[in-house]
C-alpha cells in the first residue's frame, strides 16, 4: 500500500462528490485521525516500456525529478489519531471482532498507527497481552480508514465482496468487518525499518498458524517486498507466476473491460471540475493536452490485442507480501485489490514493469524518487514474460517458433499498456492533490509520470526495431 504493507502507494477508495470533496479537503480518513487539508499521514509503498534500446535510452535521458518549492528537506512524515477516533476504534472493533475485544476496557486497547496508504490510514489495534482470549477471535487486526475516494461508492461494495473472496480462497488477508468508513483486515506483521513512527521491532504477534522467523529476522514476521527486489531473478519470476494465477481466477464480477478508459474518463472529468488553484503543476491537464492525447492512447490500444483476465492492477512491491511461513511452497501474497477488476492482460503486466522504476521508501519529499536505469531491460522482461506464459500455458506443448511469437507479442502488448500505466497513475495523482490529506509530491509525481508516458511513446519505436 502496513501490518501487510509497507510503503506502497496508492490505495485510494471511490470518491462519488468528486471536486466537492476536494474543496472540502478532508477525507473520512482525515477526520477520523483529527487531520486538516494539510495533516500528514504516513506513506505506504507504490509505467514505458522499456528494455533493449528503450530501456537504456531512458536510463540515459532520466527523469526530471520535481522539486516542491515550499518542501523543506527534512520535511517528515506523521501520524495521529484523535482521542474521539480512538474511541470509535474501540467501538469497531467490540462489535465485529467479539470475544476479548468486548471485554477489553478502552484505555487497555492499544491503536498504533502503520506505515500505509497514500490515501488510506492504517492502525494496528491490539489486545493486551495479559487478557486470554475468549474463543478464535484474533489478537490483532489492521484497521483501514479510507481516505481521498476516487471510484464511486458501488467500488467499495465491490471490493469487500471480492476481498472476502479472495480471503476465503487463501490467496489474501482474512476480512473481519467492513463499515462504511473502512474495515477491518488480518494484521500481517512485518519487518518495517526503523523510523520515527516505528521501533525496532514491532511486537511478536500471536496469530493463527503461527509464524516463523525467517532467517534475518529477529521476530516473526512476514514484509513486502522492496523496490531493488522486484529485479532479482527469482522473485521476479515468482511474481510471474503469481499473476499468472491471479488472471486465471474467475470472480463474480461484469467480464466488461470497462474499468481503465471508465475510470480514466472520470478521473479526467473532475480533474475539469476542479476549482482554480494558480499553481503551475495543476495546469497538467493544458501543459499535455491530455483530453486528446487519451484519445490517442485510446486509438493505440484498440490496435493491441490483449486478452481480459482478472486483474490485479497494482502489482508493486508494496502490495507483494513475502510471507515468513507459507503454507505452501508459494511464499508470496498480493494485498490490496481495491483497483481490481476485469481489464486487459497488458496493463497488469506493463504497470508491473514500470513500477521497477519507483521507490515510495523515500523519507524526504516528494516522498518517492524514480530511477528510471531501473525499468527492466529486455532480457529481464522476457524472463518475467516466459514464466508467466509457462503457468498460463502449463501442460501444452507448442514449438519454439509458437513460444517466440508469444514471448514477442507479449513484450509489445505490455510495453504499450504501460503507457497506459502512467496515464492512470498521472490522471490519479492530480485529483489526489486536490483532497488527499497524506503527506506526499502528488503533483510532482503527476509530472513524473506524464514525462515518462512521452519519453516512452516517442521511443516505441525503436524499442521494436531492437527487439
Amino acid at each position: 500500500m502496513t501490518g501487510e504493507e509497507q510503503a506502497g502507494r496508492k490505495q485510494t477508495r471511490a470518491q462519488p462528490e468528486g471536486a466537492e470533496s476536494a474543496r472540502r479537503g478532508l477525507s473520512a480518513a482525515g477526520r477520523w485521525a483529527g487531520l486538516g487539508p494539510a495533516g500528514a499521514m504516513a506513506a505506504e509503498g507504490t509505467a514505458v516500456a522499456g528494455g533493449g534500446a528503450l530501456g537504456d535510452r531512458l536510463a540515459k535521458d532520466g527523469l526530471q525529478q520535481s522539486q516542491c518549492p515550499d518542501a523543506a528537506p527534512n520535511r517528515r512524515r506523521g501520524s495521529s489519531l484523535s482521542r474521539d477516533a480512538e474511541r470509535r476504534a474501540y467501538q469497531c472493533c467490540r462489535e465485529y471482532l467479539g470475544g476479548a475485544w468486548r471485554r477489553v476496557r478502552p484505555e487497555e486497547l492499544r491503536v498504533d498507527p502503520v506505515s500505509g496508504g497514500l490515501s488510506n490510514l492504517l492502525f494496528r489495534c491490539s489486545l493486551p497481552d495479559y487478557l486470554p482470549s475468549v474463543g478464535k477471535e484474533p489478537r490483532e487486526v489492521l484497521l483501514r480508514l479510507y481516505g481521498a475516494i476516487l471510484q464511486g461508492v458501488d467500488s467499495l461494495v465491490l471490493e469487500s465482496v471480492m476481498f472476502a473472496i479472495l480471503a476465503e480462497r487463501s490467496l489474501g488477508p482474512q476480512l473481519y468487518g467492513v463499515f462504511p468508513e473502512g474495515r477491518l483486515e488480518q494484521y500481517i506483521p512485518v519487518r518495517a525499518q526503523p523510523g520515527p513512527d516505528l521501533p525496532e521491532a514491532l511486537p511478536a504477534p500471536n496469530p493463527s498458524p503461527p509464524f516463523q522467523c525467517l532467517p534475518s529476522c529477529p521476530l516473526p514476521q512476514s514484509r513486502p517486498l522492496k523496490t531493488c527486489e522486484l529485479r532479482e531473478p527469482v522473485l521476479s519470476a515468482e511474481i510471474a507466476t503469481k499473476m499468472a494465477r491471479f488472471h486465471g481466477m474467475e470472480m463474480p464480477f461484469t467480464k466488461e473491460p470497462h474499468w481503465l478508459f471508465g475510470t480514466m474518463e472520470r478521473y479526467l472529468k473532475q480533474i475539469q471540475d476542479l476549482p482554480p488553484t494558480g499553481l503551475p503543476q495543476m495546469n497538467l491537464l493544458e501543459t499535455y493536452s491530455l483530453k486528446d492525447e487519451m484519445g490517442n492512447l485510446r486509438k493505440l490500444l484498440d490496435s493491441t490485442p490483449s486478452p481480459v483476465v482478472f486483474c490485479h492492477n497494482d502489482v508493486q512491491e508494496g502490495n507483494i507480501l513475502l510471507l515468513s511461513e507459507p503454507e505452501d511452497t508459494d511464499r508470496l501474497m498480493l494485498v490490496d485489490f481495491e483497483y481490481s477488476s476485469y481489464n486487459y492482460r497488458g496493463f497488469d503486466i506493463g504497470n508491473h514493469f514500470c513500477e521497477w522504476v519507483y521507490d515510495y521508501t523515500h523519507e524526504e519529499w516528494p516522498f518517492y524518487k524514480a530511477q528510471p536505469a531501473d525499468y527492466p531491460t529486455r532480457g529481464q522482461q522476457l524472463r518475467f514474460i516466459r514464466h508467466y506464459l509457462a503457468e498460463v500455458r502449463k501442460g501444452e506443448t507448442i514449438s519454439q517458433e509458437e513460444q517466440r511469437k508469444l514471448e514477442e507479442d507479449l513484450l509489445v502488448e505490455a510495453n504499450r499498456y504501460a503507457l497506459a500505466s502512467h496515464f492512470f497513475w498521472g490522471l490519479w495523482s492530480i485529483l489526489q492533490a486536490s483532497m488527499s490529506t497524506i503527506e506526499f509530491g502528488y503533483l510532482e509525481y503527476a509530472q513524473s509520470r506524464f514525462q515518462f508516458y512521452f519519453q516512452q511513446k516517442g521511443q516505441l519505436s525503436s524499442f521494436h526495431l531492437s527487439s
